[in-house]
């Protein structure tokens, strides 16, 4: 099994990072990179800024990577990772490039379409069945609101505070946001100058649990 120092190292090459520049976009001193990477540091409490600054989860950096090949006739699979913003960052958000990914504690694999990606881990009940509360959705950030049809499901926020609803565009031009429960209420949210767009909801992805042991009935 590869160390901390050896799947560091590893991925930073893949990434064609210098330790210095790693150093500068993770915020960790290069001599600390150093001496985690030849095995001589005392403490790995810098992992999960250095995982965020490579794209990649602290897991991810403790337990190495497949598709990181080291060797010398094969070029490196590089993973592509997107962040999960929380509800604040998306209520401030403006582009992927003006989010603190230092900020960010959670990585899931990025949508092989959509390099601007990014997840949000839904809460509440406004949008059940088709979203629950703890389901993970993708957001397109790169889409205009403009393309977007009725029925489509959009992230917005309204005085820094973010939410996604279904988009209703009537016969008439007019639009407004709709929750998917029909007993949720207040349903409708109208759209208004203080509604900015910040993404299409373009897939979602949820977590089931299975028990690890069984109880077996006597």
């Amino acid at each position: 099994m590869t160390t901390l120092g050896e799947n560091l190292k590893t991925i930073r090459k893949a990434k064609k990072m210098t330790q210095k520049e790693l150093a500068q976009k993770s915020g960790v001193k290069q001599s600390v990179i150093s001496d985690l990477e030849t095995g001589n540091a005392k403490s790995t409490g810098s992992i999960i800024e250095l995982a965020n600054a490579l794209g990649v989860t602290a897991e991810e950096l403790r337990k190495g990577i497949i598709g990181y090949i080291d060797a010398s006739n094969v070029a490196p699979v590089q993973a592509r990772m997107a962040p999960v913003l929380s509800w604040v960052q998306a209520g401030n958000f403006t582009n992927v490039e003006s989010v603190d990914m230092s900020q960010v504690m959670e990585w899931f694999p990025l949508p092989d379409d959509c390099e601007k990606c990014f997840y949000l881990k839904v809460r509440g009940v406004s949008n059940e069945p088709d979203f629950i509360e703890g389901d993970y959705i993708v957001v397109d950030p790169t889409v205009h609101y403009s393309d977007m049809q009725s029925g489509d499901v959009i992230v917005v926020r309204n005085d820094k505070d973010a939410t996604f609803k279904k988009l209703v565009i009537e016969s008439d031009g007019s639009r407004y946001l709709q929750a998917i429960n029909p007993n949720f209420h207040p349903n409708i949210l109208p759209i208004d100058e203080n509604c900015y767009f910040i993404g299409q909801v373009i897939d979602s992805m949820r977590y089931t649990y299975r028990a690890k042991r069984r109880i077996r009935k006597s």
